[in-house]
């Protein structure tokens, strides 16, 4: 009969060591990035949109048939440093390529929607790029609540034409 060796994993760290972990990923992050040298950087989120009046667009409720993706940059203070609206070309509007690879084009940190399909919401993952849930109805409401870190990560891709 063979032995079996049992690790027991302690999981119940406390806080310290819980704030030291945390300093230590967003070290790593910082130097990964380059900020640790003074660089400023650009948070950049994309946003579909009804309409192209930037800040005061509505959201779309549907993803891939938004007719406008607002895309924002935020500067190192999360201040809004540029806005643009983007009409959507891709297949569903009689351009070439789908909308998420049109999006990340852009290169976007993160897509904020009231809900996408399971596909996108796959391709955005594996790129890296956060899908965030939108809580409110304009493009200036949901960057507002995104610097405020009130916005929850889309977790599941909807089977629906219409989202929310």
């Amino acid at each position: 009969m063979e032995a079996k060796t049992v690790v027991a994993i302690n999981l119940d760290l406390d806080e310290e060591e819980l704030e030291r972990l945390r300093r230590k990923k967003l070290e790593r992050l910082l130097r990964e990035s380059g900020r640790e040298r003074g660089e400023k950087l650009k948070e950049r989120i994309v946003i579909p949109a009804e309409d192209g009046n930037g800040l005061n667009a509505r959201l779309s409720e549907h993803f891939g048939r938004a007719p406008y993706f607002i895309l924002v940059e935020l500067d190192e203070n999360g201040k809004v440093s540029d806005v643009q609206a983007i009409p959507n070309v891709s297949e569903h509007f009689g351009g070439p390529g789908r909308p998420p690879e049109i999006i990340l084009q852009l290169r976007p940190n993160a897509v904020i929607v009231h809900g996408m399909g399971p596909r996108a919401l796959n391709i955005f993952q594996e790129a890296g790029v956060a899908v965030l849930k939108a809580n409110a109805d304009t493009v200036k409401e949901v960057v507002e609540a995104y610097v405020q870190d009130r916005l929850e990560e889309l977790t599941e891709g909807c089977h629906r034409a219409h989202h929310r």
